[in-house]
């Protein structure tokens, strides 16, 4: 029934530490048939969802379409959900699964690269602003942003779609190594490894850059801990 609430005994907490996570909550309310829980997971997660794909395919409005996709399956699977994970790590591990069905198609379709300075009619859209704020690789306030933010997106867009994935779930989702593992379908250690790799050739790409100042780089993989 819409409305319906969710009655979490702390006990059942202990027992599920997953449980603790809101989000979670919101999709066993869903599951429930609460549609306005559901109404609030899209709010927390349509921008995020975009932001990632926008930097995965570059495609702007194919951004968009796949995030409406994943919402899709999201609902669709609500009355077989069982919280063993956290919800940010379940909707992402749909997200990648997605964006590889799309990249198997992709030799049949004609990209459209974002740019970066584009904005819609009320402005720059909440998930570019999200990523320009978030993003570690961010420029310094020395240099231009505009064209500093399409240097860093070129650097990321030249990873393979492993490394990219794994590089926007680490530092734009803030997702740990063990996290972004069950996301994609990998142990911890090949995630650190992923994230080596990737941090290796976003600094040779973006080298030039940090030499001139022009750039701050904290780069991915540098963690020791997860």
């Amino acid at each position: 029934m819409p409305g319906t609430k969710l009655n979490v005994n702390p006990s059942t907490t202990d027992e599920n530490p997953v449980l603790r996570d809101p989000d979670v909550r919101l999709m066993l309310r869903a599951k429930g048939g609460d549609q306005t829980a559901f109404t609030r997971l899209v709010a927390n997660y349509q921008d995020r969802l975009v932001g990632v794909f926008a930097h995965m395919l570059q495609n702007k409005d194919a951004a968009e379409d796949l995030a409406q996709e994943v919402f899709l399956r999201v609902y669709r699977a609500r009355h077989g959900y069982e919280p063993t994970a956290k919800f940010s790590t379940w909707i992402f591990r749909i997200a990648n699964n997605v964006a590889k069905n799309i990249r198997r198609n992709s030799s049949k379709r004609k990209e459209v690269v974002l740019n970066p300075s584009e904005s819609g009619p009320l402005g720059p859209r909440p998930g570019e602003k999200l990523l320009a704020e978030k993003s570690a690789l961010m420029p310094t306030r020395q240099f231009d942003k505009t064209e500093m933010q399409t240097v860093v997106q070129e650097a990321i867009a030249g990873l393979n779609d492993s490394q990219r994935m794994a590089v926007l779930l680490h530092k734009f989702e803030e997702m740990s190594y063990a996290d972004i593992g069950a996301s994609m379908d990998l142990s911890t250690s090949a995630v650190k490894s992923l994230l080596a790799r990737a941090r290796e050739n976003l600094r040779a790409t973006l080298e030039p850059y940090v030499k001139q100042g022009k750039l701050n780089v904290d780069a991915p993989g540098d963690e020791s801990t997860d």
